[in-house]
């Protein structure tokens, strides 16, 4: 948790942390954060920012994207991990301050929208499962039946990555079970039901995510479906603070990605899941929305709103 009465720059000095916590490193990087300062400015680097007091706790906004998978995904000893379109772009190699393995960062505060850090933060990568914030937005603001049933078909499997799912075909859970499990689990198969049961269909839904981009001012941003398997799904770390924030508004996206876990019941099964972000089980961290991600395009994607 970063506490009020830190200076601007000591606020930088801590964004390093989500490197560790995570077992990887940061390609993307977005925060909002609250100040006193008058206006707004922007830099490429703290180190020409005034020094200044932060008399209150910090709210921010984090897109980040990481670039090498976690300890947990087992690649082959014959096999390198492939690279992620920042590290091909060569982005991870720009010199910051902070010395981040990373192709892409962005801290801003929330409150004034100063930019206290950025590198890269107009690149255009892919965002990987990030994209289920938007699905999640579109869904939400469209105030359909959240108790309405909704049966995993043949079209919800993936056929483009070929991910796994514990929602078999024939599953049926109610459309705010499939928005739980697709924001807080990363459930792709929930994401997928969630767009092509939308009134219109899948391609209406697609429409409605890409018109809500162009209304909310993300010009850097792409949808082509509402899982994130796709590196068609492309953004910006400024996009994404944009969006994070336009989604903290809602109230059922922060009880949803934040949850630690949920439990459903599918037919005589119980299954239980568990949040993708292990921050949220750290007392440290008072986390008001987050989503995670990964494709080989994006590397890990984690985007956060923490006090």
């Amino acid at each position: 948790m970063i506490k009020g009465q830190r200076s601007g720059q000591s606020l930088l000095r801590l964004a390093p942390l989500c490197v560790a916590l995570l077992v990887s490193a940061l390609s993307v990087c977005a925060v909002q954060a609250q100040s006193n300062g008058s206006h707004s400015r922007q830099s490429q680097s703290a180190s020409n920012k005034p020094k200044h007091k932060i008399p209150q706790p910090i709210r921010k906004v984090a897109a980040k994207t990481l670039q090498t998978p976690i300890k947990a995904r087992k690649v082959s000893a014959n096999v390198a991990p492939r690279p992620s379109y920042g590290q091909l772009a060569g982005l991870h190699g720009v010199a910051d301050e902070l010395d981040l393995k990373s192709s892409v960062a962005y801290v801003v505060d929330q409150d004034t929208q100063e930019v206290l850090f950025s590198k890269n933060d107009h690149a255009v990568l892919p965002i990987a499962s990030i994209t289920k914030l938007m699905t999640g937005l579109i869904v939400s603001e469209a105030r359909l039946d959240l108790d309405e049933p909704i049966a995993i078909t043949q079209d919800d499997v993936d056929t483009e990555k070929g991910s796994s799912s514990r929602l078999k075909v024939g599953a049926v859970l109610s459309r705010g079970e499939m928005l739980h499990l697709a924001l807080m689990s990363s459930e792709n198969r929930a994401a997928h039901a969630l767009g092509r049961t939308y009134p219109g269909g899948m391609s209406a839904f697609v429409r409605l995510m890409n018109a809500k981009a162009v209304q909310l001012g993300m010009s850097d941003t792409r949808y082509v479906e509402p899982t994130g398997l796709s590196s068609k799904n492309q953004s910006s770390a400024r996009d994404l603070a944009v969006l994070v924030g336009a989604a903290y508004q809602d109230p059922l996206l922060r009880q949803f990605s934040t949850s630690p876990g949920h439990v459903v019941e599918v037919g005589r099964q119980t299954l239980q899941y568990r949040s993708t972000n292990r921050l949220i089980s750290n007392p440290h961290w008072d986390i008001g929305l987050q989503k995670t991600g990964y494709i080989s395009e994006a590397g890990q994607c984690l985007v956060m709103q923490a006090r």
